[in-house]
């Protein structure tokens, strides 16, 4: 300032508004003796100055400082205090604090005390780490209540950034009895929006907004489950968190498992089948993220690998595979409540490394190779019926493809068509959709590589294509899919690359 050719420089006295003197004062000790002391009931009033002055080793000793206060009592204010000051390392480490947090700073008085455009700013966030979209309702009529009548004329507003399709009809119907929402039309034009998503779920497809997208915290975690490696056999298990877009470890399997299947029943990873190297295993094992264990489950009646495995309406079913001497269009079912497992109509073709998903009550098995070459046929089974039927026929022949299901629609993602005696030539990236109203399978993007062996599997209101082999190597890295652009973009990696792994997504 007073070096430059400004008015100030001229100066004998210049008014510092707005700067506290104690402060001012204490920086100017600072800058004969490089010695400041930072506490609790100075930092805001130091790091402010320490701003005006531009004295940026302040600035970043104050920001350090703050940064270790953070709290679920105090983050608010000084994510708030950081965005005022410019100080933009600590407004992300505040923000992101906040959004960590979340459940404990709704309970605080900062939160309370909020105006209505910061709020609107924290509903907009697909960060905050909660386990529902409840959650966040509350949140806001916890806020609204606080000051009632002055907060009544946000309501609506902020009620926009809720996404009120993602609760459950019950809440839904409470929220349209409920008089803070009863007299006010936009409110009730919201919670008519989100009821016509639960009541045609045809529509569902045309019916998509913002708010018809999950936050990341709610859509539960990715577990990439075995696979084959670099050492031929991972026995790991990683889980990818969408809001952090990170992987780690969590578990191993017991021991050695290849070309097995996995389900999710009861927020419990089942691991059927497989490999081990030298035989096929008929056995089945159970892993608890919750508590971190594992349990031995009855085996299956037959031996299998290359099998796929989904859950329908309760149980759990085995579809087709190779049992060490034959391809197999046998299939069985688990009942969890007996405990056993029971044959079921059999596939019309013998199928192994099949792609298996649920669709709209019914079990669709989906290519694999029946012995001298991969298969483009699918066909669906009905529980009801216990018949399976043919379906139409992919455009292309893919053994080792990666299948899931969204809004109404069954994808079929990579694989590939080879003789069996070259599974390296004509890996697939690409990808096409079938929808059972018309029984067709139409394109869609292709992945940015090639991958046989993918796991694919749905989070949220994208597809995850997960590792794979791609004639060279035994991948790590992870992409995306969004239906709604038809678009691929790459996230975190894993931390080991595989193919073959089974890739599903656990509610914790």
């Amino acid at each position: 300032m007073f070096t430059n050719d400004v008015r100030e420089a001229r100066q004998e006295e210049i008014k510092m508004e707005g700067v506290e003197p104690n402060s001012l004062w204490s920086l100017i000790q600072y800058a004969y003796t490089g010695r400041l002391e930072l506490k609790e009931d100075n930092i805001e009033c130091l790091l402010s100055t320490a701003c005006l002055l531009q004295l940026s080793q302040v600035v970043e000793a104050c920001c350090k400082f703050l940064m270790k206060q953070l709290h679920p009592s105090n983050c608010l204010g000084i994510r708030s205090f950081a965005d005022a000051q410019g100080c933009t390392d600590l407004h992300k480490v505040a923000h992101n604090y906040t959004m960590e947090h979340f459940m404990e700073v709704i309970r605080n008085q900062e939160f309370v005390l909020l105006p209505a455009s910061e709020i609107a700013k924290l509903l907009a966030s697909d960060d905050m780490n909660i386990p529902n979209e409840e959650t966040i309702l509350n949140a806001l009529l916890t806020w609204v209540r606080h000051d009632l009548e002055q907060r009544r004329k946000d309501l609506s507003k902020l009620l926009a950034y809720i996404r009120l399709p993602l609760l459950a009809p019950q809440f839904l119907a409470d929220m349209e009895n409920n008089a803070l929402f009863r007299d006010d039309i936009e409110c009730q034009k919201l919670i008519m929006e989100a009821m016509k998503y639960h009541l045609l779920p045809e529509r569902r497809p045309m019916l998509q907004s913002p708010r018809t997208k999950p936050r990341k915290s709610t859509v539960g975690t990715l577990f990439a489950v075995g696979g084959i490696d670099s050492t031929k056999g991972a026995t790991s298990i990683e889980k990818y968190d969408l809001r952090t877009n990170m992987w780690t470890p969590v578990a191993n399997m017991n021991g050695r498992r290849l070309q097995f299947g996995v389900a999710v029943l009861d927020d419990k990873l089942y691991v059927v089948g497989g490999r081990d190297g030298l035989k096929t295993l008929n056995t089945v094992e159970c892993y608890n993220p919750k508590t971190k264990t594992w349990s031995v489950m009855p085996p299956m009646s037959t031996h299998r690998h290359g099998l796929g495995v989904a859950v329908l309406e309760g149980p759990m079913y085995a579809v087709g595979g190779h049992d060490g001497w034959s391809y197999l269009n046998t299939v069985e079912r688990w009942d969890p409540q007996a405990r056993q497992w029971n044959f079921v109509a059999a596939m019309s073709t013998p199928r192994s490394t099949v792609g298996v998903a649920v669709l709209s009550g019914k079990l669709y098995a989906v290519g694999g190779r029946d012995g001298s070459s991969c298969l483009k046929s699918v066909e669906c089974f009905d529980p009801h019926t216990n018949k399976w039927t043919l379906c139409a026929q992919m455009s292309k022949r893919r053994g080792g493809v990666g299948v899931t299901t969204w809004n109404g629609l069954l994808y079929a993602i990579g694989g590939h068509d080879a003789p069996a005696s070259n599974l390296t030539s004509r890996l697939s990236d690409c990808v096409e959709r079938y929808d059972p109203k018309t029984d067709m399978w139409t394109a869609v993007a292709s992945m940015s590589i090639s991958r046989d062996a993918v796991g694919v599997c749905l989070l949220g209101d994208k597809l995850y294509a997960v590792g794979g082999y791609d004639g060279q190597t035994y991948l790590n890295t992870v992409e995306a899919y969004d239906p709604q652009t038809n678009e691929w973009t790459q996230v975190a990696p894993l931390c080991l690359g595989r193919a073959g792994a089974c890739v599903v997504t656990v509610k914790l």
